[in-house]
């Protein structure tokens, strides 16, 4: 089906080329992919896109006035057939090319919308910048994962005048200074060769053009700061040694810029009873002589509830069991660390008679504990004679 340029564009028939660049513009940003979620908003930019290709050269346009579509799809009077775009990246170069300073095709378009402004010529749309913030969760919401809503500043585009900075009736014009290049050059010449330096122009901030009238809400920028709540979930299995990348959700760019991303560096607190280390947790458990000598089947506590230990007869202090698949989640692969349970030997104070009688008798009976061997340490086995002599 036929379909008319200037419709698509949402201008008249006689509008000028600022007229329509600055239509082209406004669609362009609303309908690319990366900004827009709706399922036709791929078709939406290439239609936008192909209409812009058409209208911006007189000769196109001239022959799609008198002929319609048809006539640029076949040329005539000696102009190239116009084919359109099969691709998004073939239209996405054509936006590049006016707005971005070069062409990418779709091997560079990997990074999202904003990553092609990174390193922007100065006339170009540049990207805004990226928001840090912080956020606290317990180990608990770690292992299981949590939501948090978040209340944030953030710069956004001016309603009032569409992003342009200038006031709604009036328009950009170009600057003056650089006669709209956005730079300034400079040559000297010495007994070496000939010199070029270049340097953004003052006049326009490096932009190519200015306002004639600021719009009275963003004072010339395009953006307006706005209080905003954002909900995000935190995976589990997180760190403190991880953060989430939210893309596009920063700060957007001067003048209809692309907005950056917003960080969330997260920070899980201290446990009062598990050490985190990596994707394993560790328990220290204090047992009594007696279970230690004779071993014993206890519950013990995990970030997941309570689980079955068996203590093996004999076990020394300081020797850590394992429990299998009760620690944290793994972040980026299936499965879950696990528990280690340090085991440690309890010594009671203040004996009551009868357990000054019944380690008396033991005392009378047990064997001497080993010498300590190279490479351990000595006063590991004094704490345990102490123990036993107390």
């Amino acid at each position: 089906m036929s379909r008319d340029y200037y419709e698509l564009l949402g201008v008249s028939r006689d509008a000028d080329a600022a007229e329509l660049k600055k239509a082209y513009r406004r669609l362009a940003m609303k309908y690319h992919p990366d900004r827009n979620d709706a399922p036709d908003a791929e078709e939406r930019f290439k239609e936008v896109t192909e209409a812009w290709e058409v209208l911006r050269d007189p000769g196109k346009r001239d022959l799609y006035d008198r002929y319609g579509e048809a006539g640029v799809r076949r040329g005539g009077g000696g102009e190239a057939p116009f084919s359109g775009f099969g691709s998004f990246s073939d239209a996405f170069d054509v936006f590049m090319r006016e707005f971005g300073g070069g062409s990418f095709g779709s091997e560079g378009f990997g990074g999202g919308f904003g990553d092609m402004f990174t390193q922007a010529s100065p006339n170009q749309l540049r990207r805004g910048s990226t928001l840090k913030v912080s956020v606290n969760i317990t180990l608990e919401e770690a292992a299981k994962g949590a939501k948090r809503s978040l209340r944030i500043s953030v710069l956004e585009h001016c309603e009032r005048c569409e992003a342009t900075g200038a006031e709604p009736g009036t328009e950009a014009i170009t600057c003056e200074t650089c006669r709209g290049a956005g730079e300034l050059r400079m040559v000297q010449r010495s007994m070496l060769g000939q010199f070029v330096s270049v340097r953004p122009c003052a006049h326009c901030g490096g932009e190519g053009t200015r306002v004639a009238a600021e719009c009275v809400d963003c004072r010339r920028s395009g953006r307006v700061r706005v209080e905003r709540s954002i909900e995000i979930e935190i995976p589990a299995g997180i760190s403190s040694d991880d953060y989430l990348k939210l893309r596009g959700r920063g700060n957007v760019g001067l003048r209809g810029g692309p907005p950056g991303d917003l960080i969330v560096g997260v920070e899980v607190d201290p446990h009062d009873r598990f050490e985190r280390r990596g994707d394993d947790l560790l328990l220290d458990l204090p047992i009594t002589f007696s279970q230690a000598a004779l071993g014993v089947e206890m519950e013990v506590p995990t970030i997941l509830g309570q689980a079955r230990l068996s203590v093996p007869e004999g076990i020394q202090a300081g020797q850590v069991l394992r429990l299998r698949g009760q620690g944290m989640p793994k972040l980026r692969a299936a499965g879950r660390g696990d528990q280690l349970v340090r085991v440690h030997t309890w010594t009671p104070s203040g004996l009551s008679r009868r357990q000054r009688e019944s380690l008396e008798s033991l005392r009378e009976i047990e064997d001497a504990p080993p010498e300590p061997r190279r490479g351990e340490d000595p006063s590991f086995w004094e704490r345990v004679k102490a123990a036993f002599t107390a």
